[in-house]
């Protein structure tokens, strides 16, 4: 397909998507004057900044800067690259994909092709596992299961199945038509030093591993006999399975909440514990599997719910470590509590031994992130110790002065001051008297303070205008004007461009330049209230138009300065000279107030 082909299918398939009905299908959207409010989901925010303008087809964050189109926004909330959320769309809308050109069209087909070879594949490779866990010859892992009482029910709910040996699954594979290379690719086979095909998984309980899409993308698998191998192992990252971008059991939670919506997400740290609440009840659970939180896993949850409950093992140390993790999900906007366990026990272990009922006590007894923090310094210290009390205290209120409101401060001043024996005014003199925090490197931080100088600041001002398509900026030829930044002359030639084709609209600017540049989000953000709109509007456009004459008429001058010192030719310096007469005429007359 030709360029201007594809071109018109992404104009036909922003048309068949409308933004509202795609964003508000991810984000609550409140309609407030001509646009729609939501509180960002790309950054933490408690006051709604996130605007998208349905007549020009964009979304725009007056608080973290980020903009796009529709295909923008499905990109970053699901993260994906472009063409899987042409994909995305396309399949909301009905449409089908083409190919850019020859050479795409073959590339893509490749793509296309390959990707679906292998998810063919993880899922043979899971009903193959699952067959070996009924074919009777999976004695021990059927005993595991039995033992840790997963009932068959929750087997088939999960798919589990069984590895047997190190050989068959490969041969499975390959008589069913995929080729070696195809079993390593998938991540379901590996190669040994003498270049043998081997189960990655071999002799393994397999647990699939699903994404929200439904598929089979990789797989954990639980080793039964004693060895110094690990206990779990998960298929290598592959072209279908990447680690920081899933979570266990997220396939159920989304038929849960489409089934009827989920108030909160438990999230565990293994995929027994995944297993034994799901089995117990808690159909809202999601295992980390065992990594980090990462700002990727943070956004899967938040599409599911704002609220999420930590419940890790009962290992204080190993929790605090998890730490970091948690700050992540609360930057993402969520509210997180963490549920404290048993000492020793993990929710899996607490299910069998007190039941539900005593899982849900633990849940009922979740503490909010801050306090959690507050009790993980608390426990780091022998508090009978007056070096370690002061130590104690001095990390205590650096916590508490990054609660949200004065109340809450006061709840964990009056905390700290009965477990520490430090009087509730002493504790808060140091914490009126102290530095404020420093601000958590991986905190959402608020842009910057605008310090352009008053060029610039014209210069977005008339982009602007010119973008939205004010009456006033109509007959505005922005090729008269020398933007000095990179981003103002992007925009300035996307919008001339856009013009001379009659094809100029707003949210095509995002095809041109990526939606979270700062001068783009700047220029945006005077498509706010009525920064574009009034008379008053009207003269500063004139005005702005004016400076951005007059520093292109200095900088002539300037540039023809350089010109005559460097020649020698009389006849040309006089023709220089003539030109920078004419230029200082028009700086004064611009200067003076006069028609340009």
């Amino acid at each position: 397909m030709r360029e201007n082909d594809f071109s018109d299918f992404i104009r036909v398939l922003k048309e068949k998507n409308d933004i509202v009905d795609v964003i508000g299908s991810y984000v609550k959207l409140e309609r407030k004057g001509y646009n729609y409010w939501a509180c960002c989901p790309f950054h933490h925010e408690k006051t709604p900044s996130f605007s998208v303008n349905a007549a020009d087809r964009y979304y725009h964050c007056f608080g973290c800067g980020v903009s796009g189109d529709v295909i923008g926004f499905v990109k970053e909330y699901e993260n994906v690259d472009f063409m899987q959320a042409v994909q995305i769309l396309a399949a909301r809308a009905g449409l089908e994909v083409p190919a850019f050109d020859d050479k795409s069209a073959e590339e893509n087909a490749a793509k296309k092709k390959k990707r679906d070879r292998l998810s063919a594949l993880m899922k043979d490779a899971a009903r193959f596992y699952l067959g070996n866990l009924h074919s009777g010859r999976a004695e021990p892992h059927v005993e595991y299961l039995t033992k840790r009482g997963v009932l068959p029910t929750t087997v088939r709910k999960f798919g589990l199945g069984a590895s047997l040996d190190y050989h068959s699954l490969p041969a499975h594979l390959l008589a069913a038509g995929y080729t070696e290379e195809e079993c390593v690719e998938s991540g379901a086979c590996v190669r040994t030093e003498e270049g043998r095909l081997i189960d990655a998984e071999g002799e393994r309980l397999i647990i699939p591993i699903i994404n929200h899409f439904d598929e089979v993308v990789a797989f954990g698998g639980r080793i039964l006999k004693p060895t110094d191998r690990a206990k779990y192992k998960n298929t290598r990252e592959t072209l279908l399975f990447n680690k920081s971008q899933n979570l266990f059991n997220i396939n159920l939670v989304k038929k849960e909440k489409r089934a009827g919506g989920i108030p909160s997400l438990i999230m565990v740290e293994g995929y027994m514990d995944a297993i034994s609440l799901y089995q117990a009840g808690f159909h809202n659970v999601v295992a980390s599997m065992g990594t980090s939180l990462t700002k990727e896993q943070a956004r899967l949850c938040r599409r599911y719910s704002e609220n999420v409950y930590i419940s890790y093992d009962g290992d204080f140390a190993g929790q605090k470590a998890n730490l970091r993790g948690l700050d992540i999900l609360k930057q993402e906007g969520i509210k997180v509590r963490v549920v404290p366990m048993p000492e020793g026990l993990d929710p899996d272990d607490v299910v069998k031994k007190t039941g539900a009922e005593g899982y849900k006590k633990c849940l009922d007894a979740a503490m909010p992130l801050i306090d959690f923090r507050i009790l993980s310094a608390q426990r780091k210290y022998d508090l009978k110790k007056t070096d370690e009390v002061r130590e104690f205290v001095k990390e205590a209120l650096s916590i508490v002065r990054e609660a949200e409101s004065a109340t809450e401060r006061e709840e964990l001043v009056k905390r700290i001051s009965e477990v520490s024996g430090v009087s509730r005014s002493a504790l808060q003199r140091d914490l009126e008297t102290a530095p404020p925090p420093e601000k958590r490197a991986e905190t959402a931080s608020a842009p910057a303070e605008d310090g352009a100088d008053r060029e610039k600041k014209a210069a977005r001002f008339v982009l602007a205008a010119c973008l939205f398509k004010k009456p006033y900026a109509e007959g505005c030829d922005l090729s008269a004007f020398r933007f000095a930044d990179v981003a103002h002359r992007t925009i300035a030639g996307f919008i001339t461009e856009a013009k001379r084709s009659g094809t100029l609209r707003p949210s095509g600017i995002f095809d041109v330049m990526p939606g979270d540049d700062r001068e783009l989000s700047e220029v945006l953000d005077l498509d706010f209230g009525e920064n574009l709109d009034g008379a008053q509007a009207e003269r500063y456009f004139s005005d702005c138009v004016a400076t951005l004459r007059r520093a292109a008429l200095s900088e002539q001058i300037e540039e023809a300065r350089a010109e005559y010192a460097r020649t020698e030719d009389a006849e040309t310096k006089r023709e220089i000279l003539s030109r920078i007469a004419q230029y200082t005429k028009q700086l004064k007359n611009a200067s003076a107030g006069g028609k340009l």
